[in-house]
């Protein structure tokens, strides 16, 4: 169970902005990994995570309302981790110390979490966002597999500055750190070299960003691709389409497509595992006398043979006519149900004619209805 934000944070629930901030300032400080003993490390590192999502919910009007509503659930039901850090100037934090972020940013960076600001000045490339839709085929093509069209709204590469983020296509030396990606410095008990946190240790950054794309490298549009459904997918399987996602951001890898496969409800077949179930009538006459009725398949129809005395209720098994498994690489069976159909509208005469015939069969010939009997003189 996640702990109270304002108990993390050590302030009251009216506390002022400023105050949390001076709080999450000062336990930053004290919980930098880089400031505790290494057998205390992997410890630090998960306070400094609490502590930085305490202060992300709470430095932020919108955010600290639905949990001050709402409690964890408010948030979790709103945003994703990721999305709960964007927004959230960090920076300013430590900007009076006389280095900036530098001792704060690679630490950000392995959580996952950066201030808006911070990121626009950077040319470390980003892996694209991964996308999730839904996907809708048939039962047929679910069976069977098949090819389909996808369109989505997507950021690709900029055309004009093919993914740089700069005017002229190409980054500039960093004047900060001369183009070397570190920078030395010394404050108060701190000394160290550390990386550029203006270019993050490429050595580059976008001087004069591309009007285009503002200099992310990117532009939103439709984006249209060919899906190979492989045969078998069920209702739910989610396709992973590797590279497919949101183009990266300053040279970054694309992130992940994830389709959700949906499959249209079928008037006749339903699927039960790797098997296909059906339910098909019956008359009297193929019921008591037996002979070949037409059943039909995802591969089309067959003839099935149905012997005298078949009764509702029996199940019949077409093999290899179901469903592909990927795992054995062989197919399900279809689960062929038969019921029988009790004739009506029947003409007067037909009526008297089967009237006369049912009641010339000895009560031998229903050994179910006799064994009902039985059993309930028993009882």
């Amino acid at each position: 169970m996640k702990k109270d934000y304002y108990e993390i944070l050590g302030v009251s629930r009216n506390a002022s902005k400023e105050e949390i901030k001076q709080a999450y300032r000062r336990l930053a400080m004290q919980y930098h990994p880089d400031r505790v003993p290494p057998e205390r490390k992997k410890e630090a590192e998960e306070k400094f995570k609490e502590i930085s999502e305490a202060y992300a919910v709470l430095s932020d009007d919108r955010k600290r309302a639905q949990y001050d509503q709402f409690g964890h659930a408010g948030i979790d039901s709103q945003y994703t981790y990721e999305d709960l850090f964007r927004g959230v100037d960090f920076s300013s934090i430590f900007e009076d110390l006389g280095f900036g972020t530098s001792i704060f940013e690679d630490l950000f960076s392995e959580f996952g979490f950066f201030s808006p600001r911070t990121r626009t000045r950077t040319t470390g490339g980003r892996k694209g966002r991964d996308l999730e839709f839904n996907m809708e085929i048939d039962f047929k093509e679910a069976v069977n597999g098949t090819t389909k069209s996808i369109t989505f709204p997507s950021y690709e590469v900029c055309p004009r500055c093919s993914g740089t983020g700069a005017r002229s296509g190409k980054l500039e030396v960093c004047p900060q750190c001369g183009g070397r990606g570190t920078v030395s410095m010394q404050k108060a008990f701190f000394s160290l070299t550390t990386t550029c946190h203006r270019c993050r240790g490429t050595g580059k950054v976008i001087l004069h960003p591309c009007s285009h794309c503002a200099g992310t490298g990117r532009i939103r549009e439709q984006k249209k691709i060919e899906v190979k459904v492989p045969p078998g997918v069920d209702d739910g399987t989610v396709l992973r389409i590797g590279g497919k996602g949101e183009s990266g951001i300053n040279g970054g890898p694309p992130g992940d497509l994830y389709l959700v496969i949906r499959v249209k409800p079928h008037p006749f077949f339903q699927r039960k595992g790797k098997d296909i179930y059906c339910r098909i009538p019956l008359t009297l006459q193929e019921a008591i006398f037996g002979g070949e009725v037409e059943v039909p398949t995802i591969d089309g129809k067959v003839k099935m043979k149905i012997p005298p005395g078949t009764q509702s209720g029996k199940i019949f098994r077409l093999r290899g006519k179901g469903v592909y498994d990927s795992r054995s690489s062989l197919k399900g069976d279809q689960l062929v149900e038969v019921y029988v159909e009790v004739p009506s509208h029947l003409t007067r005469e037909e009526k008297k004619e089967l009237e006369s015939v049912i009641k010339s069969i000895s009560d031998q010939a229903y050994p179910e209805k006799q064994k009902f009997l039985q059993e309930l003189r028993n009882l």
